[in-house]
């Protein structure tokens, strides 16, 4: 068996984060459960992901699934061709449904292991899935009154839906929707009759580990230790066998350290009252519970809500694993920080402009904590509990926030508060004339996956205090969310009535799901009647949409489908109820005209434009290479925001991988005569900050996460470069670098090849004068540099 074993909390079951854990051994690396923001979390903390044997599953829900897809690609990304999954029937489903995403998951090898097949076992432990059937909860006669509604509120337990209501609303989801999610069949709500879903429980055990054979005790009752005669003795006492040397009988308690059986640890979901009676009266756990020496369980993980460690049946099945186990609770009640660098840049940025990077918070539950007359230990991001080499708590690793430590960091940096000081004194001459909307709140400003410091694509504009639209929804935007909005995250939850998604890439709509079912809970946590949502997406969406909905979760009647398609100048094959959606998505935004148009992308991907009655206009470009359609589409925006996924000097790379450069980019939008230009989208190279192009000017700003940006910030915008390559000042150099030895491998590279154009005569000087005139052309743009 292994020497060390450990179970890490990576996210604690707060809402923004889910339940997750990461098991770790010396042979072996396992993930229980994959919410949105993992991935982020585990890249943050340094836990490998390349090393992932094996993820488990405990149900199909979007709270425990959601990060998978960018996990997969990250995996994928690593050069692991293959990862087992363990978890309930449905999981086959799920991983069929991704497949449908474009790009590396349909190739990827994911093999799941059923309850019904033997036990997992590995070189670390032995794992044996047990399946619990719940009962579906009896409050279904509340149906939200709305129709095309899935009932969310309506299956909560014991109005559960109230403010800071555990996860039940979304861990019931499947529960409810299976007997009594209705419809939308002329409006009329029609039940769907589905077996409840399964969970499934995770009892681990640690394979034994044999006793350390005493040498120097050995070598005191004469025995023949550092010859070749020692090994079959070793050998027979490690295995508990006495044996005879020299006429004397010797024990294996005499000259070995006890052996260790072998930890046992259980990770359980209950997602709510319904499955109650299914873990207690299960025959398994009741055989760990008998006292047994050899079933003595260490450590159980409960990922369940608080309404469930109430329920007295609960917390007397608790108990019986006696005073000698451990609990470790994931649930909303956690307060943690799951992704302090995030809050640490969010504090220095604040120091610059307060308005512009609002401090970020947290969303707290309110719900009152279960009492227990056991030890209850609740989870913290990056808390560890040891099996081996002791059994005991970790908590030199949990995550802090230390406001006042990233503040001073910042002060300290070189010129940062001088720079500061002088962006101040420069914007009082700033008119301060800043009408409240349109707003636009940056969720996500990176590309592909997300990073510990940028999310990928995300985007809300908040058209009036009561109406936002979402640009975009990559893995973990409600996250973003909940930390930009804390206690009001319900209100702007209902506030979205309309999602953009521009291409099927996963990072911008792989968030989706999880926005639908949150919104759902906080129209009931606020009591408000169910809208669904305007969805305007490529219709490639919908083979996907559809297979989670009929095969995992019910999802459709969440949403009004509008094809982004359908809304490019010209198109006028526009269907009547389409047609409704319409004119009822600009209604409620006050557009005068909200238009797509394809762009220079994948196959399928769209930039969109909304023009507000009053008169201004924001264009979003998605992601694409420059584009003229999105030229035309754009004329005379007063604001666009353009992906800028590379730096300049990447033109090659950005024709491969169809993105645009930072110059190319704001080229569009002089082209288009924008008033404004936001850059996002860049390559995770950039994790910080990206390098600043010539093109620069008084229209272009840098986009970071939780950004809050209204036109009259136009003019701020620009002044507040100074301060930020202040306070990124070592990653510009070390970018500047990256830059300049890619440049000379460059030159080298065309040297090479022009002379052998020239037949290899002369090959010296010619060189030597290149890159002579290369370094002479070079100069002044490094002066430039470092003086701007």
């Amino acid at each position: 068996g292994p020497n060390t074993v450990y179970v890490q909390v990576v996210a604690a079951g707060s809402r923004e984060a889910g339940a997750a854990v990461y098991v770790f051994s010396e042979f072996n690396r396992y993930l229980f459960n994959c919410g949105e923001g993992t991935q982020r979390a585990m890249q943050e903390h340094k836990l490998k992901i390349s090393h992932l044997d094996s993820i488990f599953l405990s149900r199909v829900a979007w709270a425990n699934v959601g990060g998978l897809p960018g996990m997969i690609l990250t995996l994928k990304a690593m050069g692991l061709q293959r990862c087992v999954f363990l978890g309930p029937p449905k999981l086959q489903n799920y991983l069929k449904a991704i497949r449908l995403f474009p790009g590396p998951l349909k190739r990827m090898d994911l093999a799941v292991q059923l309850h019904t097949e033997p036990e997992y076992k590995d070189e670390t432990m032995t794992v044996y899935q047990i399946p619990l059937t719940g009962k579906s909860l009896a409050a279904e006669s509340t149906l939200p009154q709305s129709p095309g509604a899935s009932t969310q509120g309506g299956n909560s337990p014991k109005g559960d839906t109230g403010p800071g209501s555990p996860r039940a609303a979304q861990q019931s989801l499947e529960e409810g929707k299976k007997k009594g999610s209705p419809k939308k069949t002329g409006g009329e709500q029609k039940c769907a009759s589905r077996h409840p879903d399964l969970v499934m429980a995770f009892l681990c055990k640690i394979h034994p580990k044999k006793g350390k054979f005493l040498a120097a005790k050995a070598q005191e009752m004469g025995l023949p230790v550092g010859t070749p005669a020692i090994l079959p003795i070793i050998t027979a006492l490690k295995n508990g066998e006495s044996i005879t040397f020299e006429g004397r009988e010797l024990f294996p308690e005499e000259l070995c350290t006890p052996t260790d059986p072998g930890p046992v640890f259980i990770v359980l979901e209950c997602p709510h009252e319904g499955f109650v009676d299914a873990i207690c009266e299960n025959e398994t756990f009741r055989r760990y519970q008998e006292g047994l020496p050899e079933n003595k369980v260490a450590l159980v993980i409960h990922m369940t809500p608080e309404s469930v460690l109430r329920d007295s049946r609960y917390q007397q099945w608790l108990e019986r694993f006696g005073p000698g186990t451990q609990h470790l609770v994931l649930n909303e009640n956690s307060s943690t920080v799951h992704n302090p660098r995030s809050y640490k840049i969010q504090t220095q940025l604040n120091l610059i402009h307060p308005e512009i990077f609002p401090l970020l918070t947290t969303y707290q539950s309110k719900e009152e904590e279960a009492v227990y007359s056991v030890p209850i230990v609740r989870g913290e991001c990056l808390l560890k509990y040891h099996f081996r080499p002791q059994q005991e708590w970790q908590r030199d690793a949990v995550t802090v926030c230390d406001h006042d430590a990233f503040v001073s960091e910042a002060l300290d940096l070189p010129n940062f508060q001088t720079r500061v000081k002088e962006c101040k004194e420069s914007l009082s001459a700033v008119p301060g004339n800043v009408g409240a909307y349109p707003e636009i709140v940056f969720l996500g400003t990176g590309s592909a996956i997300p990073m510990k410091i940028r999310n990928v694509s995300s985007t809300l504009v908040n058209t009036s205090s009561t109406r936002s639209l979402l640009l975009d929804c990559g893995e973990g935007t409600f996250g973003q969310l909940c930390r930009h909005y804390g206690e009001q995250v319900d209100q702007v939850l209902c506030n979205i009535v309309a999602v953009f998604v521009s291409h099927m890439h996963t990072d911008h709509h792989s968030g989706l799901l999880n926005i639908l079912m949150e919104r759902r809970r906080a129209f009931a946590t606020l009591g408000q009647a169910f809208i669904p949502l305007f969805l305007v997406a490529p219709e490639q969406i919908m083979p996907w949409l559809h297979e989670y909905h009929n095969h995992c979760e019910e999802i459709l009647g969440d949403i009004r489908m509008i094809t982004s398609q359908s809304l490019v100048k010209g198109c006028e094959n526009i269907k009547p109820k389409a047609k409704w959606f319409v004119s009822a998505l600009l209604e409620n935004y006050d557009l005068a005209e909200f238009q797509t148009c394809e762009v220079q992308h994948c196959k399928n991907a769209f930039a969109c434009s909304m023009i507000h009655k009053s008169g201004w206009k924001v264009v979003y470009s998605g992601d694409t290479m420059p584009c003229m359609a999105l030229v035309q589409m754009g004329k005379n925006a007063t604001l666009l925001i353009h992906e800028a996924t590379l730096e300049d000097g990447m033109e090659k790379e950005a024709i491969e991988k169809t993105h645009s450069t930072t110059s190319q980019a704001i080229q569009t939008g002089m082209k288009m005569n924008a008033e404004f230009i936001m850059l996002n989208h860049f390559s995770q190279r950039y994790a910080k900050i990206p390098l600043f192009s010539e093109d620069f000017s008084e229209k272009v700003g840098i986009a970071f996460d939780h950004m809050r940006v209204r036109f009259g910030d136009f003019l701020t915008i620009p002044k507040l470069i100074p301060p930020l390559k202040a306070l990124f000042a070592d990653d510009i150099v070390e970018m500047e670098e990256r830059k300049e030895k890619r440049e000379m491998r460059l030159l080298k590279e065309t040297a090479l090849v022009l002379d052998e154009l020239a037949g290899g005569e002369n090959k010296e000087a010619p060189c030597q004068k290149r890159k002579q005139a290369k370094n002479h052309q070079e100069l002044p743009n490094k002066k430039l540099k470092t003086v701007n």
